[in-house]
């Protein structure tokens, strides 16, 4: 299910990243491991989340997946191992949140698609999602949160 969308203006949001690019059959094995990661290096350097976890889709393919995978931060990260600083871009975008299991996203992303070109808006090949409410606060899949965010060609 996804909420009802709306065209939002976003700010730059600071983050540490890590960017990964693997087959698209992959990524489920690179999700844990990259998101570990990126919050061991926060701990280890005492530096405080300042919102939900991201995937930041940098092109899309069929074949794989080009992605920074990144945790916003209160304060300035500095690069350890494959970790860096980014961030997500101020931007125009169409933004929903899906609710369910993530192996409905693909759907949900169709779905949401589909509503941003049927309103006249074109899509620019990045996107994100925001890992609102996921399985480290619920066993329950039907109450997982993840916010959909795609920006706009202006």
């Amino acid at each position: 299910m996804l909420d009802t969308p709306q065209i939002v203006e976003t700010a730059a949001q600071p983050a540490a990243v890590i960017h990964i690019t693997v087959p698209r059959k992959e990524i489920q094995n690179a999700m844990g491991p990259g998101l570990g990661e990126v919050r061991a290096v926060l701990a280890r350097q005492g530096i405080e989340p300042a919102g939900p976890w991201f995937t930041h889709h940098l092109r899309l393919s069929r074949e794989s997946f080009d992605f920074e995978i990144g945790i916003p931060v209160s304060a300035p990260v500095a690069p350890a191992g494959r970790v860096v600083p980014g961030q997500l871009p101020a931007a125009t975008v169409a933004r929903t949140v899906y609710h369910g299991e993530f192996e409905g996203l693909g759907g949900a992303w169709g779905e949401f698609e589909g509503w941003i070109r049927a309103g006249g808006h074109t899509p620019r090949p990045d996107l994100w999602e925001r890992y609102l409410v996921g399985p480290e606060a619920t066993a329950d899949p039907a109450l997982w949160r993840t916010e959909l965010n795609r920006p706009l060609a202006e």
